[in-house]
């Protein structure tokens, strides 16, 4: 007969210590898409379990009640963005009671167990890992999203390169198995490996967006718009567009340029940002910040607007460059290694210090016929987004492959 698999234990850590935020970070998206997917590839080998944020306990979690909390948390992803503190309140004390954990049981005879982690949920904390992992009696397999707070300790908080070294040696010291979400990220962890301790497996998956492929959407009619989404962090490059669009303001009049939405909560070091934001007079009537929008509202307007430009200095992955491809929205974004895994060869990709190119590109989008919308829609053709159908296969069979 042939062998179905290990368990497969999904640590749901991220997203119930997320219960009273309304709207989802990319890595809350990841974890979601991990429990939807396994639920529908493996529904007999999949158990979830957490790290409970009241107490820090560790424990299985009804698959039931998780299921209902799978519901309930999309839903106010995708519409309700503005649910009051009291609401939020009443409906994480009954989230965070349904899915109190319960103990762990023996492992059956014969039976193989792999703990897997999509989110760098208590990664910090090698001895919590080493704890769940004894208790379960497990394998250890783990996503890895980005290595930028090493690589460029400068674009993240104060903290944050200690912080993403802990979790590195937490990975060297216990993971079995390592999946990456680009090859770029793959590249940068490689120098690390030979210190791993268990000499673990890797593979690349690209992540999947929640869009249906096939979609598409014109320019929005009116006065047109162009979208930056992303947490308003140094990295993201923010400041290139609102100096560009400055300019272009002092020139042509705040009334007579596209506007330009950047969605995203505000992150950190990010005063200068801000600062424009809330205080550059040009700006005014051409630069508007939206954050905290539910799902729905986010994707309405990256399907209405003339381009997705994403100025980035590094990235990990590039899902907004995917969804808007799936829209047919155009696509402004740095030549990073990372984002033309996401993008392919449809986006047109930019130096992110090269101003006046990205202010020649802006200009030519903006107009009712663009050279390089048409050249994007061409290319487009024959470009197909990476899907979590795919993404989970390839960490199923990376998990298959791990030693009892």
């Amino acid at each position: 007969m042939a062998d179905a698999g290990p368990s497969v234990i999904l640590d749901l850590s991220r997203l119930l210590s997320r219960v009273m935020h309304v709207t989802p970070t990319g890595v809350d998206r990841c974890e979601m898409a991990y429990a939807r997917e396994l639920l529908a590839q493996v529904p007999a080998q999949l158990r979830f379990a957490a790290v409970h944020p009241v107490g820090g306990l560790y424990g299985r979690l009804s698959t039931d009640g998780v299921r209902r909390f799978l519901d309930a948390t999309e839903e106010r992803w995708a519409h309700q963005g503005a649910l009051s503190r009291g609401r939020l309140r009443r409906d994480a004390a009954r989230w965070l009671a349904t899915l109190h954990p319960r103990p762990v049981p023996a492992r059956r005879h014969g039976e193989r167990r792999v703990f897997l982690q999509s989110s760098p949920n208590h990664l910090t904390d090698a001895a919590v890992n080493a704890r769940i992992l004894r208790r379960e009696r497990a394998r250890f397999a783990v996503l890895v999203h980005d290595l930028i707070p090493l690589q460029f300790p400068e674009y993240a908080r104060p903290d944050g390169a200690a912080q993403h070294r802990a979790r590195l040696n937490t990975m060297m010291q216990l993971a079995d198995a390592i999946v990456t979400n680009s090859q770029a990220t793959l590249d940068a962890l490689a120098p690390f490996l030979p210190t791993a301790a268990r000499s673990p497996r890797t593979a690349v998956a690209h992540l999947g967006t929640h869009l249906s492929a096939g979609s598409s959407a014109a320019p929005a009619p009116g006065r047109p718009f162009f979208v930056c989404i992303g947490t308003i962090e140094p990295r993201k490059n923010h400041l290139l567009l609102l100096n560009l669009w400055r300019r272009w303001s002092e020139r042509d009049g705040a009334a007579n340029v596209p506007r330009l939405l950047v969605i995203g909560r505000r992150g950190w070091e990010n005063e200068q940002v801000i600062d424009m934001l809330e205080r550059c007079p040009a700006l005014q009537g051409c630069v508007e910040e939206q954050g905290g929008l539910p799902d729905r509202a986010v994707e309405r307007l990256l399907a209405g607007a003339r381009a997705l430009l994403l100025p980035s200095f590094a990235e990990g992955y590039g899902m907004p460059v995917s969804e808007a491809q799936v829209l047919g929205v155009p696509v402004l974004a740095s030549d990073l290694p990372a984002l033309r895994e996401a993008g392919g060869d449809v986006p047109d990709f930019l130096d992110p210090l090269d101003g006046p190119a990205w202010a020649r590109a802006v200009e030519d989008l903006a107009g009712d016929v663009s050279a390089i919308a048409a050249a994007q829609a061409r290319r487009r053709l024959g470009w197909r987004p990476h899907e979590w159908t795919q993404h989970l296969a390839i960490v199923l069979d990376l998990l298959h492959k791990l030693a009892p």
